[in-house]
């Protein structure tokens, strides 16, 4: 599809709120770098916080103190420690491979990714988004688009190079005005971030954050991929109709009939976007093949006498364990099989040396991931090495208790602090690195689960992606409208955008507060609440 580059537009784009909000993103460095300063900044308040004798303490029934904590008559205190005694300045040169190596989501994000690059780049993953979407009736067009987007997200840079232009080309061709369905894919695909009808890669991802947080009170407290899949999920059903209203009711109207027609190169455009027999026969094969991986892990779940996955010896949500932590291997199953099932039938898989390559282009992919996993990696364990961690959650924790705050009011300042963020840095998983250490145990003292802290990051992570023009994709989404539209500029795009993300704060705040005072699971084995063990 047609990406024509961006005209100088810098002096247009500086003037007003908007451009301050730019120039102020701007002004920002690399997420590398925002760590590298805040394992500076870390190093300089250890120091200070050891000198200064910070400290905190809590009851504990344990035998052993928890690590880097000392106990004494049922009584666990956390000491500061300067990161620049002899010791921890050994530890971080010394243990510098095995930091990096020890960083959970790492290997989580390796691991899923070794799947993911496969069916990306056998086709699986644009099939799948172009089958969808051919064929959709035009009354549910926009569902339709909307469920997809958010479906989409499985996909990773697929859903925005692919997806978000072909909804403006369906919209063409059906003769409603592309820029319609090309606000209603971004809105999915970016504003509705946190929805999908199943986990996938973001949720390990952030979960690995969250694992290496939680620890921090509790050691053996151990990461659930799907902890989230109930909140999710109900994600997709409330912002579905809320942006099938904002499209269909205040975008669409807004935009005007659009004079446009299907002219020769969208036929051809939309011809290339046509499934192809081969690809509905790899799309065939890799359904069996899908339902065949889900198959082997429920047997290895529920067959009688021979149950890897489950915890005979448990009791409760804790047997389940081993089955959960094995949904990582089960997501890179489920991609790698279903890839290869449809690449050997659309031709995009020849032989083994097709899968090699493909998963090897995807970790070339991770470079700058892997980067800045080093950093994130010494920053969340030299706070581990400080105890400014426990001793900021212990300390926070009893300030929230003084103040007697609704747990729904709390959940909902973590996620309005997420959106403040979001305007500037657009990562997610960078700036839950950085929160995760502090509002997790902070949380988890107050008897809120990681899992509902993780959910509420979540949400408010989500709808502002559409309301920033410092968001990665920003830019890209820009030239697309500019194909239909040459008057379009950052602000037309932002006023286009606003709608969506105004009435999807609202609700992702209203759910936020209602399932925390309903008390609702938030996926299998999670539950809003924590008690420690």
């Amino acid at each position: 599809m047609a990406n024509t580059p961006l005209p100088d537009d810098a002096a247009r784009r500086s003037k007003g709120f908007l451009g301050v909000i730019e120039r102020v993103g701007n002004l920002l460095p690399d997420p590398v770098m925002i760590f590298v300063w805040l394992i500076f900044a870390l190093m300089i308040l250890s120091t200070v916080g050891a000198s200064l004798g910070w400290s905190a303490s809590i009851p504990y029934t344990g035998e052993e103190a928890p690590h880097w904590a000392t106990l004494d008559n049922g009584v666990v205190t956390y000491s500061a420690e300067s990161l620049f005694t002899a010791e921890n300045i050994g530890r971080l040169f010394v243990e510098m491979p095995k930091t990096l190596t020890g960083f959970a989501p790492l290997g989580v994000v390796v691991v899923v990714m070794y799947g993911a690059a496969v069916a990306e780049r056998s086709g699986l993953f644009s099939a799948l988004i172009r089958s969808s979407l051919r064929n959709a009736p035009r009354a549910i067009l926009t569902p339709c688009v909307i469920v997809t987007g958010m479906v989409s997200h499985h996909a990773s840079d697929a859903a925005y190079v692919v997806f978000i232009p072909l909804a403006g080309l369906i919209y063409a061709s059906v003769g409603r005005h592309p820029l319609v369905g090309i606000a209603a894919a971004f809105a999915a695909v970016s504003g509705g971030y946190a929805g999908n009808l199943t986990p996938g890669q973001i949720d390990v991802l952030l979960f690995g954050f969250t694992q290496e947080a939680a620890r921090i009170i509790d050691p053996a407290w151990t990461m659930n991929p799907v902890g989230n899949w109930w909140f999710i999920l109900a994600i997709v059903g409330l912002f579905t109709p809320i942006a099938w209203f904002v499209t269909d009711r205040i975008v669409e109207p807004r935009l005007g009939k659009w004079g446009g027609s299907p002219d020769t190169e969208l036929q051809a455009e939309l011809a290339k976007s046509e499934v192809t027999a081969d690809e509905r026969k790899g799309l065939r094969r890799a359904g069996i093949v899908a339902l065949i991986v889900v198959a082997l892990f429920a047997a290895l779940a529920l067959w009688p006498g021979y149950t890897p996955l489950i915890n005979e010896e448990a009791t409760g949500p804790a047997q389940l364990q081993p089955f959960y932590q094995a949904l990582i291997a089960g997501f890179f199953l489920l991609f790698i099989t279903t890839a290869i099932a449809f690449g050997t039938a659309a031709g995009t898989i020849r032989s083994d040396n097709d899968v090699v390559r493909m998963m090897g282009e995807g970790i070339r992919s991770l470079a700058p991931y892997l980067v800045f996993a080093f950093f994130a990696a010494h920053f969340v364990a030299m706070f581990n090495w400080s105890r400014l961690g426990p001793i900021t959650a212990i300390n926070g924790a009893e300030i929230l208790k003084a103040w007697a705050l609704p747990t729904p009011l709390l959940l909902v300042s973590v996620l309005l602090f997420s959106s403040i963020l979001d305007l500037f840095i657009g990562s997610a998983s960078a700036k839950w690195s950085a929160l995760a250490p502090v509002v997790v145990p902070m949380f988890m003292l107050v008897g809120i689960s990681p899992e509902m802290t993780t959910a509420a990051y979540r949400m408010g992570d989500s709808y502002t992606n559409i309301m920033t023009p410092l968001m990665s994709y920003f830019p890209l989404i820009l030239a697309f409208t500019r194909r239909w539209d040459k008057t379009m500029g950052v602000g037309s795009l932002l006023a286009l955008m606003l709608p969506y993300a105004l009435c999807f704060m609202v609700a992702g705040i209203a759910m936020t507060a209602a399932w925390v005072a309903l008390d609702l699971p938030l996926g299998p084995g999670a539950q809003v609440h924590y008690q420690a063990p």
